[in-house]
């Protein structure tokens, strides 16, 4: 095994040899490429890097920056192209290891690892919940991971696809191998990389929502389509070793697990997503759902030959073999082969009247298409039924068993596309009609109660605003015509195809009313009339209306709003007629941005907690949508942590995340990483939905007291937080010089903008870009600034050294006891070992007005001290990450290979910057030596937006 001859001494040293030999295979790539004197060039400054960062050598700190200041242009750009890819090459190692240590412990028969299914019921075992709790938990059960694209993906599908083979090629090399096979093993290596060095890894081009639909496809045919019914199979499996009961049928799980996007649906700030983008992602979907669905029926239909002149067939499976258009002689004797050409004759139909352009196979004959996936669940049940009652249950395994469970999952679909536009749009659209239709002329300037009062009265009026013989303005025509598009769409592909609809910036109660009277204007809404009194009732609305919830101030109102909404007659039958469930969507990015790391992380919490106890009152069960981006100021952070800190009562068995942006590929383009991932989810909503909350007596006066405790600190942070990027004059000049947002904005990685108004305003910069950018620069102060100041203000509040002392034992206690303090601490911890500030002071140097950059810079500083040692005080640890070893060394190594991308881009942002205020004509060279950075630090970082 070319990767284990060392690991029973040292666990990480398969990963040592494997960043040895990726490391050494791009010398070899850059020598053969580029040069002897630019290979010469690279490694002196990777050897004195590594010096600098490993043995803390103050001159090999002063060397490396005279060797990347003498640099020219085009060496320049080898040097930050050959980092960029040791960090795409070095993050692949990792991946792999965490696979390799994960497979160890499985063979080792390790205990169960926190994260798995196997733990988690364990778990639950050990804390008397009953197997017919757990089985209970499943049948009313949604996980859904969501899908969206960011303007912070700065991976090209073209390098992804070539670094999924060099992990291949790695995950071989556990494996024995002959010395030919390892050599050739070795060779493709070495043609990967070189294929790596020698693609475009940046899009020239602007990225369109259609590349961004394909973008996300790949992961589906990579790992979804195959590893979540794997996954199934699992934690079935799991069970029935837990909880063994006598009929095992009964283990069988519901597609508790839904993948859903909003890549071609998210319409909030994008111009370029329209009805014909929202068509386009569900035949593209459609179409890569019936490949897989295609392939697998034709590869069953050569592996199941078995001959009725052997063994007998069920008469249903008979009847398909009968139905089917193959009518060969040679075949009259294999019912499953011709019960499965006629299966795919009927999908072969189904995808062309989907919008599928061509069909890979031609199928046998002519057949009528599906009219519902359950139709096609239902045969492939046949086939299963008929095997495992005639002595080849054994047969079913290996490909059948997933494709039904695919098909109960993806149905014709794939994905549910979520739709998402911004309250203030419709109010515009909603203005326009009112006004049009002569029934009120100033929509718009209304108070709040007027215009609930004039909503509700047209919901229930029998006849529409909207006529076809007047004419609207264009926002107003497309608006309409998305939401007609969503029902053609439900029609053709099925309900689960469209069925939610957010409203980013919901502020108020009319924000949620006017999207049901546009649903009701666009045939989305349904209402039986009584003929004697005109009165609407049986109200059905197909697309479930999302509030979302992002400044601080949105986020105070979230319950008061929600209870105003769900109290008012109308909404609370449409609610009954969605099951009693109501889901409400949660942001991350925007209350961060808006009132720093801390508070945002309280009112969040908070914001749940009062949403709890109102859908608890109103008997209607809360679904949570969480909108977590994947830097800790955007709610990111290990998911499992996440989960299990949310307060008491909030999953009940249910919730939505975002997975946004790179962080897709970093969770989903390796098979087995996304099936841990994946697994993470459900271990994580299991526990939290499942284990006994004591929260009485003692215990809950303690948590009370945690929480006053932090509702003090938030107000500190809040406070610290706002007063430097909103009051603090100069800072929106220091952080558009002081970071890389101006060039970020430039890059062609997004079909959105970076920002939703043209200005230079905070406010109106979108919260992903500005995570990005405070990566970039290794500050990362959105995933910490303001915590030390409000742990320094709450102790020196205390009124004597006795009351400071039992204050520092609080926190320290807060932090032993309640999970959600916890995690928050843990996440920052991260954040923190990932900043820089001897290298973000070098970005600081961009700042052309002195006065504002020392007044800022210093100000930063000192928080960033106030905060490490406020952190320290609580955990008792000095050493950053000091509970995760294995993340600090890696974070540790990456620094050698981050230093000189930083060094360099701030050299080539000067450059950029003066040829552009000096008027000259910009270096196309320089401007793409920047971006290349820009992958690079992104990529060593692991999070950039």
């Amino acid at each position: 095994m070319a990767n284990q001859a060392s690991s029973t001494t040292d666990k990480d040293a398969p990963l040592k040899e494997d960043i040895r030999l990726l490391g050494r295979l791009l010398g070899v790539v850059l020598r053969d490429q580029e040069g002897e004197a630019v290979f010469h060039v690279v490694e002196t400054i990777r050897q004195t890097a590594v010096r600098f960062r490993r043995e803390s050598d103050p001159q090999s700190g002063t060397e490396l920056n005279r060797l990347l200041r003498k640099l020219t242009r085009d060496q320049t750009i080898s040097v930050v192209r050959a980092f960029s890819y040791f960090s795409h090459l070095a993050n692949i190692a990792e991946d792999q290891h965490h696979n390799r240590r994960r497979r160890a412990h499985l063979l080792a028969g390790s205990a169960p690892q926190q994260g798995s299914i196997a733990y988690a019921l364990s778990r639950l075992d050990d804390a008397g919940v009953s197997g017919a709790a757990v089985r209970g938990f499943f049948k009313g059960a949604l996980v859904s991971p969501v899908l969206t694209a960011h303007p912070t993906e700065v991976q090209r599908k073209s390098i992804l696809d070539a670094e999924r083979e060099i992990a291949r090629l790695l995950a071989e090399r556990d494996h024995p191998l002959t010395t030919k096979e390892l050599a050739r093993n070795t060779q493709l290596l070495h043609a990967c990389v070189a294929t790596l060095w020698q693609t475009r890894m940046l899009r020239y081009s602007k990225l369109t929502v259609a590349d961004e639909i394909e973008n996300a496809l790949s992961y589906y045919r990579i790992t979804f389509l195959r590893e979540l019914p794997a996954l199934y199979e699992d934690i079935e499996a799991e069970i029935a070793s837990h909880f063994p009961q006598r009929h095992a049928s009964s283990d069988e799980l519901p597609p508790f697990v839904q993948m859903c996007s909003w890549i071609g649906g998210d319409r909030d700030g994008n111009p370029n997503v329209n009805a014909d983008t929202m068509k386009h992602a569900l035949v593209r979907q459609s179409t890569a759902i019936f490949d897989f669905y295609l392939d697998e029926v034709h590869a069953l239909g050569a592996e199941l030959s078995i001959s009725t002149l052997l063994v007998a067939v069920s008469p249903e499976l008979q009847a398909l073999a009968d139905a089917s258009p193959d009518q060969s002689a040679h075949r009259s004797d294999e019912p499953y082969r011709r019960a499965l050409i006629g299966l795919y004759s009927r999908l072969a139909a189904t995808a062309r009247m989907l919008g599928a352009a061509h069909v890979l196979r031609q199928e046998v004959g002519a057949a009528a298409p599906y009219e519902a996936p359950e139709a096609f669940t239902h045969d492939l049940k046949v086939l299963a039924d008929s095997l495992q009652s005639h002595h080849g249950a054994v047969l079913v395994r290996p490909r059948l068993a997933v494709l039904k469970r695919a098909s109960e999952i993806f149905g014709f679909h794939l994905a549910t596309l979520d739709m998402r536009q911004s309250s203030d749009v419709h109010e515009r659209v909603l203005a326009e009609l009112f006004s049009r239709a002569g029934v009120e002329k100033n929509y718009s300037i209304l108070g709040e109660e007027d215009k609930v009062a004039l909503l509700l009265a047209e919901l229930g009026k029998p006849r529409l605003l909207y006529s076809p013989y007047l004419a609207y303005s264009a926002e107003a025509e497309s608006e309409l015509t998305i939401l007609r598009t969503a029902r053609e769409i439900r029609r053709r592909y099925g309900d689960r195809a469209i069925r939610n609809y957010i409203i980013s910036h919901t502020e108020t109660v009319s924000d949620l009313l006017e999207v049901l009277l546009l649903q009701k204007e666009t045939g989305l809404l349904h209402q039986e009339w009584d003929t004697e009194t005109g009165e609407a009732s049986n109200a059905r609305n197909e697309l479930m209306v999302i509030p979302l919830f992002e400044t601080i101030p949105d986020l105070r109102c979230a319950a008061g709003i929600m209870d105003r909404f769900m109290s008012l007659p109308q909404v609370r039958r449409l609610v009954a007629n969605q099951g009693d469930l109501q889901e409400v969507m949660l942001g991350y990015s925007d209350s961060n941005k808006d009132g720093g790391f801390l508070t945002s992380n309280w009112e969040l919490y908070k914001a749940e907690l009062g949403l709890v106890e109102l859908f608890d009152r109103a008997g209607v069960k809360l679904r949570l949508f969480h909108g977590r981006g994947g830097t800790v100021g955007r709610g990111g952070g290990p998911s499992y942590d996440a989960i299990l800190a949310q307060p008491a009562g909030t999953v009940n068995g249910q919730i939505r995340l975002t997975e946004q942006g790179e962080i897709i590929a970093s969770k989903f383009s390796n098979p087995e990483i996304s099936r841990r991932n994946l697994e993470l989810l459900v271990a994580a909503t299991l526990e939290a939905s499942l284990m006994p909350h004591a929260a009485e007596g003692k215990r809950a006066r303690k948590l009370a007291g945690f929480e006053s405790v932090m509702e003090e600190l938030s107000e500190h942070a809040y406070r610290a937080y706002r007063n430097l990027v909103y009051e603090t004059p100069g800072f929106t000049d220091y952080f558009f010089a002081a970071t890389p947002i101006a060039e970020i904005a430039e890059l062609n990685i997004g079909s959105r903008p970076a920002s939703r108004k043209s200005t230079r305003r905070i406010e109106d910069l979108r919260a992903i870009p500005w995570g990005f950018s405070w990566g970039q620069c290794r500050l990362l102060l959105p995933g910490w600034y303001g915590f030390g100041s409000a742990v320094a203000s709450w102790l020196d509040e205390a009124e004597d050294a006795k009351e400071h002392k039992k204050r520092v034992a609080t926190l320290r206690e807060m932090f032993k006891e309640w999970p959600f303090f916890a995690t928050l601490l843990s996440n920052m911890d991260m954040v923190l070992a990932k900043a820089d500030l001897a290298v973000a002071s070098r970005y600081a140097e961009l700042v052309p007005d002195r006065k504002v950059r020392n007044a800022i810079f210093k100000r930063i500083l000192e928080e960033h001290e106030r905060t490490t040692s406020s952190l320290a005080v609580i955990t008792g640890a000095r050493e950053r990450l000091a509970g995760n070893p294995l993340l600090a060394r890696s974070i540790k190594n990456r620094f050698a290979y981050l230093d000189p991308l930083n060094h360099l881009q701030v050299e080539l942002i000067k450059r950029h910057r003066a040829a552009s205020a000096e008027g000259r004509t910009l270096d196309e060279r320089v401007r793409r030596g920047i971006h290349l950075s820009i992958n690079g630090i992104a990529a060593g970082l692991r999070n950039t937006g």
